[in-house]
């Protein structure tokens, strides 16, 4: 089977043409560097997500927030609820953990603005 998609890896935003067989990612082409081939054979196999948000706080206004790192994409609704249903304690600074384990994925959940 072959899938076409774009690339969000770099501002490229190169078409791939991506061979697949199996859920596996065989061949890639049209990629103008590595990232590409990489998001290509993760998208196929395990497509991946950052989650930026904003979460209530116990001062009134809400936080910025986002994943430390990418979440399985069939959980983003899952981490999005968890961050809803959280009330960050202020003073919050930037990097600060806010949900350990969002939504049982094993990724924490961070602030992206120092708040008071």
């Amino acid at each position: 089977m072959t899938r076409n998609m774009t690339c969000i890896g770099c501002p490229m935003g190169c078409d791939l043409i991506v061979e697949v067989e199996n859920g596996v990612a065989v061949s890639v082409t049209g990629n103008s560097c590595g990232i590409g081939k990489k998001y290509a054979e993760t998208e196929v196999a395990a497509p991946t997500r950052m989650v930026t948000s904003t979460a209530p706080s116990d001062g009134g206004g809400p936080v910025p927030v986002r994943t430390r790192v990418a979440v399985p994409k069939d959980k983003i609704f899952d981490v999005v609820a968890d961050i809803k249903a959280t009330v960050v304690k202020r003073p919050v600074a930037i990097g600060d953990v806010v949900i350990e384990d969002a939504a049982g994925t094993g990724v924490p959940v961070i602030a992206t603005k120092a708040v008071e």
